[in-house]
């Protein structure tokens, strides 16, 4: 694992250069803030064969609930090419009716399997579609975005139940997932990554005055960059969108 930044102040568009040329790439979750950042940056690169986008808008049904839709995603995107690059960027915090737990009074059993629902299981399924499908050799990357408060020792404030425990899985499930590809592709790579906060709706109501807060193409760049210089040493990690390890 990587012990420090990839940062050296002098930030340079990522270009995906360390991917094979003519393979496919593939973003989830394209029609939010992230991911459609995402995925615009990606295109801008000119470097895949084509980038397959899958959000609940797509033309393609994508549900992260529905097994069977994750499945097709997948069969249709790996029957036009080799799929080198997967990005995952679902994910739940809030909606109008569900707001992050201050407190254990506020715990709600329909909740917590909505946010597990979305967060764990959901990209783990993901994983058991898409990392099989990776070639055997050359660089494949599936990258998930988790969270900082999924950190079990960086946890100082405590609230926020549902989310930090659905990440924490997603976190464990990355981690578990990357030890198996590792056998069967060894220069694949599985990892999570936290994208900073970001100016989208998912993280408006929560972002403070003095946090370091990130436009959506800046948080694009950004994580594109840790993936572009990812290598198979880096697999099963938790990095952050400078590139520094997270302690789990």
């Amino acid at each position: 694992m990587r012990t420090k930044s990839f940062s050296d102040g002098q930030r340079k568009e990522a270009s995906m250069k360390s991917f094979e040329k003519n393979s496919n790439a593939i973003v989830f979750g394209a029609s939010g803030g992230i991911g459609s950042a995402i995925l615009e940056t990606l295109n801008g690169t000119k470097h895949f064969k084509k980038v397959f986008s899958f959000s609940r808008a797509s033309s393609y049904t994508f549900d992260l609930t529905d097994e069977a839709s994750l499945k097709q995603a997948v069969d249709v995107s790996a029957d036009d090419g080799e799929i080198r690059l997967v990005i995952d960027a679902t994910g739940f915090l809030h909606s109008e009716d569900q707001r992050p737990e201050k407190t254990w009074r506020e715990l709600n059993a329909d909740q917590l399997t909505r946010s597990f629902a979305v967060n764990t299981i959901g990209p783990a399924l993901l994983m058991k579609y898409v990392l099989p499908r990776f070639p055997r050799s050359g660089k494949a990357v599936f990258a998930t975005l988790s969270a900082r408060v999924g950190s079990i020792s960086d946890n100082h404030l405590g609230g926020w139940y549902a989310y930090r425990a659905s990440k924490a899985a997603l976190n464990q499930i990355v981690r578990t997932a990357a030890i198996e590809l590792e056998r069967r592709a060894p220069d694949a790579i599985c990892v999570a990554i936290h994208p900073g906060t970001v100016l989208t709706p998912l993280s408006a109501p929560f972002a403070k005055q003095g946090l370091d807060l990130h436009t959506p193409s800046q948080a694009a760049n950004n994580l594109l960059t840790v993936v572009e210089r990812l290598t198979p040493t880096d697999n099963g990690g938790f990095f952050d969108w400078r590139g520094t390890p997270v302690p789990w």
